[in-house]
């Protein structure tokens, strides 16, 4: 075994904060100087400070959601969190400047941060026993964040792969994925939705549980078997743990599942529903006159559960209950309530006030309104019909896809066929369908560019929806930007929504395709611009740090410190396997190094205080540069290691 080492700068020599700008302007000539000697950080030591996040050279100007503008210098109010589609991804956007601030490797492989490249990140995202990925493709389409007291804490949001039946969470410290989850027996995970409150212990107020959606029904298990009997096929909703992440439960229901919604007080998770037919092609899809939206009452399915009263599908130990309709009669017992909803709804939402959940028609042209506490009567046994717990279904325009709200009591429909976003009032919604015709509910119009699907507003998802903003994602950009080929870029228009008539402030651009978003007011998130260099077990210090053999294993442990990697020269013999684990000790915010080996596939990124590590075959003999491909110091261009692989 044999070992190299190199001196290091000492932690006590190097800043313990100073910002990029400063480290950069006060570090280029000392580099220059001191480059042969250390690693480039003597002599910045002033006594600058990182910006904490949050803080800009001036503040918001007041009033400026109203226009939308955003000066140089000046940082966004809110933070958009935004889906990113069959790109596997999610996006961060700041509100409402547009700013894109940072794409989110989910289920992608992303060579700029190295995810799905990294041992760390393909243990995450999960690998095959030859250590290549399962999975290399994703379709992210919900994201939404953890809850306390029914507003977002700022912890976790939540993400689903509606390709691979994968849920992901994210930290929103660090605004990395630290899970993901597939869930068995599943296919076509669509609708996600965290609880609010605990559905059996009151006195938890924060998300403990996370909600999933299947759209497509399946044989169960999916072996090989009733390829030819659909009618034999199933779908099922899943529970997971918001802190595990495991699977709590599965519920098998009749038909499939859509957008997924939580109520406030913690008892139920809901879906729409299509296809309540169970059929296998169109024109069974369609022979019923209704769909449906689905209650499911949490708590009585996770007694059964604790009782040990449940099955199980194939290899998969997850507790599975029936919740289909025929084992389903006596509301009193029952773990569901169909309640039926027009064709083919597309979307539920539950208003911030927590009594209302609303379903949009897509088939049909109206909401439907159903009173959560005609719900929690029907399980009671105490309402005749499921369909009693419906309240309102105005006629507000064609191809109502999704619904979102203001703090005063108004609903934001977007009309997918009129192009349009709708604005109307659920109160007067209500007192129309109970027979006063005086009660006008529709408030506003607005064309949007062009056929929306998603559109949310500020706050809208939590009980303190402030009516600033409204963002409608629109599938079709056609003439609004310049030509860039076959693929257009989608739409999103930010629109002001605190006044009677809602306002167009801009567009942007989306790369395709998101689907559905949050925004959040940029005081819930609380970043860290640092790392702390014990969160990473296999931390390299100047200690530990060198070459290490092991028959063929070669273990290459190294530092990087701007404008330094800490070993010059690593050799190793063809066939070796070489396990490359890099420390960026820098200290300074924003000053994050990339390393890349040529003709080998390895790219990634560390930033201040992070270790990241790669495993490889050194299969081609020859002599590669392994360098940094992130801008770190005026000597960037001169940060390399020779790495040399023996025939």
């Amino acid at each position: 075994m044999s070992r190299e080492k190199k001196n290091l700068l000492s932690d006590q020599d190097a800043p313990s904060s100073v910002n990029r700008r400063g480290f950069l302007s006060h570090s280029a000539l000392l580099g220059l100087a001191g480059a042969g000697i250390s690693l480039g950080l003597t002599g910045c030591k002033d006594e600058a400070k990182a910006a904490t996040a949050g803080s800009a050279s001036g503040a918001v100007t007041k009033g400026s959601h109203a226009g939308g503008e955003i000066m140089p210098g000046q940082l966004d109010e809110y933070y958009h969190f935004a889906s990113g589609g069959h790109s596997g991804e999610v996006r961060i956007i700041g509100v409402p400047s547009g700013r894109t601030l940072r794409r989110i490797p989910v289920f992608n492989i992303d060579p700029m941060a190295g995810w799905g490249i990294t041992n760390e990140s393909k243990a995450i995202i999960g690998t095959n026993p030859d250590g290549s990925l399962k999975y290399i493709t994703g379709d992210t389409h919900h994201v939404h964040g953890s809850y306390k007291d029914g507003t977002y804490d700022g912890r976790w949001l939540f993400v689903n792969d509606k390709i691979h039946s994968r849920l992901a969470r994210i930290r929103m410290d660090t605004m990395e994925v630290d899970k993901i989850t597939q869930l068995p027996n599943v296919m076509g995970f669509h609708g996600i939705f965290p609880d609010k409150r605990d559905p059996v212990d009151e006195k938890t107020n924060y998300t403990t549980r996370v909600f999933c959606g299947t759209e497509f029904h399946t044989p169960l298990p999916n072996d090989g078997r009733d390829l030819d009997e659909p009618s034999k096929w199933g779908a099922l909703f899943s529970c997971v743990d918001a802190e595990t992440m495991e699977v709590r439960w599965q519920c098998r229901i009749d038909g499939n599942m859509e957008l997924v919604a939580t109520s406030y007080d913690g008892k139920f998770a809901a879906a729409t529903q299509y296809n309540t037919e169970n059929a296998a092609d169109l024109g069974g899809m369609m022979s019923a006159e209704h769909d449906a939206c689905i209650f499911l009452h949490v708590e009585r399915i996770e007694k059964l559960v604790k009782e040990g009263k449940f099955t199980t599908i194939g290899k998969s130990k997850v507790p599975v209950i029936d919740g289909r309709r025929a084992a389903n009669k006596d509301p009193k017992t029952a773990l569901t309530c169909y309640v039926p909803v027009g064709k083919n709804p597309h979307g539920v939402n539950a208003t911030p006030d927590g009594k209302y959940f609303v379903c949009a028609g897509k088939l049909s042209p109206t909401a439907t309104v159903i009173d959560l506490s005609l719900v929690h009567k029907w399980f009671a046994g105490n309402l005749p019909k499921e369909r009693d717990a419906v309240v309102a279904e105005p006629e507000i325009g064609l191809g109502p896809l999704h619904t979102a709200f203001d703090n005063k009591g108004n609903a934001y429909t977007s009309l997918f066929l009129d192009s349009q976003v709708v604005k109307w009032n659920v109160e007067k919604a209500i007192a129309n369908f109970k027979g006063d015709k005086s009660a006008s509910f529709i408030v506003d119009r607005i064309d949007v560019h062009y056929q929306p699907g998603h559109n949310f507003s500020s706050m809208g998802e939590t009980k303190e929806a402030d009516g600033k903003y409204l963002n409608s994602g629109n599938k079709f950009s056609k003439d609004r930007f310049l030509p860039v080929g076959p693929l257009h870029p989608e739409t999103e228009q930010l629109f002001n929504i605190s006044g009677e008539k809602m306002a167009l402030i801009s567009d942007h651009t989306a790369y395709a395709e998101p689907h559905d978003g949050i925004i959040v007011r940029r005081d819930v998130v609380k970043t860290r611009q640092i790392y702390n260099l014990d969160d990473f077990p296999n931390k390299v210090t100047p200690e530990n740090m060198g070459v290490e053999r092991k028959g063929n294993k070669v273990h290459v442990r190294m530092i990087s410190q701007a404008p330094m990697f800490s070993i010059p020269i690593i050799k190793v013999k063809k066939g070796d396997e070489v396990t490359l684990t890099l420390t960026n000790h820098d200290k300074v915010e924003d000053l994050t190094h990339g390393c890349a080996i040529p003709n080998y596939n390895i790219n990634f990124i560390v930033n201040p205080q992070e270790t990241k590590s790669v495993t490889f075959k050194a299969d081609k003999p020859g002599a590669y540069w392994i360098y940094c491909t992130h801008f770190c110091h005026a000597l960037h261009l001169e940060m390399r290691s020779r790495f040399l692989v023996e025939a």
